[in-house]
């Protein structure tokens, strides 16, 4: 059910228009951030897709690399989706940083725990 007092306000009406220059700059600005985003999943997956598990010698060290790309990625991804999406691109640089660091040196802490402990459980179930 339509409210007719919402719609009798001509400051209502002018500020729910948009003009067509508006409107090319928010689609290029979602296909900009789409194209960004399909970018790093493509880069993902060839990697998941190409590279190998090496298990013991030189290749170990090599596959810790990938793991930490993987996770840099999903990073650079879940950061610029909160940038755009949530708006948060909008604000302050300072209060960007004061959301966004304190996030990612948490995600980044919960993943080394990740590695390293899931590589030493791994070392101690299977004898390596």
């Amino acid at each position: 059910m339509l409210r007719d007092d919402l719609y009798k306000d001509e400051a209502y009406a002018k500020a729910a228009y948009h003009d067509e220059e508006h409107g090319q700059a928010v689609r290029k600005t979602i296909f900009r951030v789409t194209m960004l985003l399909t970018a790093i999943t493509i880069i993902e997956v060839m990697i998941g897709a190409f590279v190998k598990q090496y298990v013991g010698g030189v290749q170990e060290g090599y596959w810790s690399a990938v793991k930490w790309l993987f996770i840099g990625l999903t990073l650079v991804k879940a950061a610029y989706i909160i940038l755009k999406f949530m708006h948060l691109g909008d604000e302050n640089r300072d209060f960007r940083y004061m959301l966004l660091i304190p996030y990612l040196i948490f995600i980044v802490y919960l993943a080394a725990v990740l590695l390293i402990e899931g590589a030493s459980v791994g070392r101690t179930l299977f004898g390596s």
